[in-house]
This record gives structure tokens, sequence and C-alpha cells, in this order.
């Protein structure tokens, strides 16, 4: 079972050995920094899953996390000492997690195997839409066994969850790093908008898994919440850059809140036509969709 009092103060060690903050180490195991930050305050336990993608970034014994393993240790001990979890946390253990599961030759793939996973899960998601990828397709993909995937997913519904966190936390970084790289307000924008162009495969992917998710989010309350809490950040984001716009006279005097739900409704009409069209369909290609995004930031917010 798990020793309560431990499991914090060792995934805590975990952390800190990793170099990273809190949230970012939240990213790396696909996990709500929220659930991440009441497990380690004791109001929530660790799920067996959430403990075998802890052990598997930091390269330690999961029954070392759990307070029943010796040395921290490396290598298949983390996957073999998740046979002492069963029954733990909130979520169920694998056949995986009590015999271990590894890929062939044992080698450990960039970034872990978690994230490996959930790459792969976007990727074939983009391909094939959710409710056609298997969790054979996906394990075939990441040269492992299905086991191995329930080992850190245990369900379908878990995978999903982790795919959209991880295309969230990649937008939101991709999104930091260009407002970061932008000489003024105005120029902010203009990248926010060049980065929801579907120009590149990647971009396409990554619109093409919205668009999939967007009918999920309809009919499960779990992927709704993830699909409104994205939503509110990426609108707040863009409501920001509008009111300094506003503020230092780059943009006309306008609610900064309408304004970004309005561009924002815009964007994502814009993306579906040029996905459905294809690229080079005449009147919904990227250029077209960046062209309409411009002519509408220029007459309603650009300041005359």
């Amino acid at each position: 079972m798990q020793h309560d009092a431990e499991v914090p103060v060792r995934v805590r060690e975990v952390i800190a050995a990793a170099g990273v903050s809190q949230r970012e180490f939240a990213r790396r195991i696909v996990m709500d920094p929220s659930k991440l930050s009441r497990s380690l305050g004791g109001s929530r336990r660790f799920t067996a899953a959430e403990l075998a993608r802890i052990a598997d970034e930091g390269g330690v014994d999961a029954g070392w996390l759990l307070g029943v393993g010796g040395a921290p240790g490396t290598g298949s001990g983390a996957r073999s000492g998740a046979g002492t979890g069963a029954g733990l946390g909130a979520g169920p253990v694998s056949a995986a997690g009590r015999t271990g599961a590894r890929a062939p030759g044992g080698a450990a793939p960039e970034g872990g195997r978690a994230l490996q996973i959930v790459r792969e899960t976007v990727r074939l998601i983009a391909e094939r839409g959710f409710h056609a990828v298997r969790v054979q397709d996906i394990a075939a993909a990441c040269a492992t066994s299905t086991a191995a995937i329930h080992y850190h997913f245990p369900g379908r519904d878990d995978l999903l969850e982790a795919a959209v966190r991880w295309c969230m936390d990649e937008d939101t970084a991709r999104r930091a790093v260009r407002i970061a790289e932008a000489a003024d307000v105005a120029d902010e924008l203009r990248q926010l908008i060049e980065l929801q162009i579907p120009r590149t495969e990647q971009q396409r992917a990554q619109w093409s898994v919205w668009l999939d998710l967007w009918a999920e989010a309809a009919r499960s309350t779990a992927v709704g919440r993830l699909h409104a809490d994205y939503y509110r950040q990426w609108r707040t984001t863009v409501a920001d850059v509008i009111r300094r716009g506003v503020a230092d006279g780059a943009f006309r005097l306008v609610d900064p809140q309408a304004a970004a739900l309005r561009l924002t409704a815009l964007i994502d009409g814009l993306a579906a036509q040029v996905l459905a069209g294809g690229p080079e369909a005449p009147g919904t290609r990227p250029d077209d969709m960046h062209e309409a995004l411009v002519q509408y930031v220029d007459a309603t917010l650009t300041a005359r």
C-alpha cells in the first residue's frame, strides 16, 4: 500500500532532482498541475499510473516512491517495482504494473515512455480520428506492448485527456515564445495569428486533433472541462494583447474580452474551412485565411 506520508516527500525529491518547476514537471508527466499540487500537499492520492509516469520521468524505482523499496534505483526496476502498487491510489494497476513492461531491447525513448505514448496518440488521432485509434495501434507505433500503454494510462479516457493536455501545453509554450520575440504589441497579435494558420504538417495535424476533440468535448464532461479551460486561457491571452494595444494606442478603444471572443471564433471557423478544403483549394488556402484575419484586425482593431 502507499505510505501516504512518504510518497509526496519522495515525489518532491524527484522533482527537485529534475531541476525544473513543479508546473514543468507536471507537463512532462502529462498531469494536471493542480492535481500534482494537491497530491504533493496530501489532499489527494497519486494514482498508480501517475506514480508510474513519475518513476519513468525521474528514472527511479516505483517501489521506492511508494516507500516499500530500497534505494531509488533506475532501469527496469522503475517498472517492475510498480508491482507493489496493486490497488493503490485512485486508478487501477494493469498487468504491466505487476510484471513490468519495456520496449524491445529495453531502450528508453526520448522524453520518457509516457511522452512517447502521448505524442504517438496525438499523431494517430490526427490521422484517423480518436475513435478509430486502438490501444494496439498506439502500442505498435511505440514499439511496445498494450500492457505498457495501460501501465502509464489505464484507459482510453486517460489517453484522450493526456493527448488534449499535451496539445494544450505545446500550444501554450509556442505562444509564449512568439510573444516574447515580438517587436511590439501589434506584432504580438500578428505572431499569435500566424501560429494558428495551418501551413505546416505539424500545424495541420494539431488542428485535426482539435477538430476531433471539439466533437468529443460535446459528449465528454472531462474533455469538455479541459476544452473550456484551454479556450479560457487562449482567449485571455488574446484579450491581454488587445488590452495592452488599446492602452498604448495601437488598437482602437474596444472591449478586449469581446474582441478576443470574435477574433478567436473567426480563427476557428477559417481553420476548419482550410482543413476541409485542403491546402491548395481556392479561397480556403492558408494564405487566404491569413489575409482574411489581417483584414479583420485592420478593419476592427488597428487604430487609425
